[in-house]
């Protein structure tokens, strides 16, 4: 670890301990060149599968991507962040534990459809109307009857009620 002050490359450890989440390490350094101390935090870094998009081009999994398009699905509804945040955790644990090195966006996209009706009718509908390009209105009354007939329902909580 270089020092972020006098460029040394030799330090030691002053103090280490688990940040609040429990996903990184904070340490405490002091630079054994100019004395002077800095921080770290270290975290486990997963290797993620590449995402095959439709169109056949491969990019890496970007979760804030994903991330903002629920965001806009839930935008004006009683949604909160953290049950957001909670499915693409759910989304990102089906990644790391996939067997390839490459999973279709459909898959993800699949994943999503299935969790977002108990979340948020509306936020489904909406994810749908992007995720699978309605071309019509008619696309949107198959959708929501498909809905209304499964019976699944969200209270924007993550619980159906």
């Amino acid at each position: 670890m270089k020092c972020p002050f006098c460029g040394y490359i030799e330090n030691k450890v002053v103090d280490s301990r688990d940040t609040n989440e429990n996903n990184s390490v904070r340490r405490r350094r002091e630079c054994l060149g100019c004395q002077r101390r800095f921080t770290t935090y270290e975290t486990v870094m997963e290797i993620m599968p590449s995402i095959i998009k439709r169109d056949g081009r491969r990019e890496p999994f970007n979760r804030e991507k994903v991330r903002k398009g629920l965001i806009k699905a839930c935008e004006k509804r009683n949604v909160s962040i953290n049950i957001i945040d909670s499915l693409l955790d759910k989304v990102e644990k089906l990644l790391q534990n996939s067997d390839g090195k490459e999973i279709r966006s459909s898959i993800i996209g699949e994943m999503i459809m299935k969790e977002l009706p108990v979340i948020d009718e509306v936020a489904y509908v909406r994810f749908a109307s992007v995720y699978k390009q309605f071309k019509d209105i008619n696309e949107f009354q198959t959708i929501m009857e498909e809905l209304a007939k499964s019976g699944q329902r969200g209270d924007g909580k993550g619980n159906a009620f």
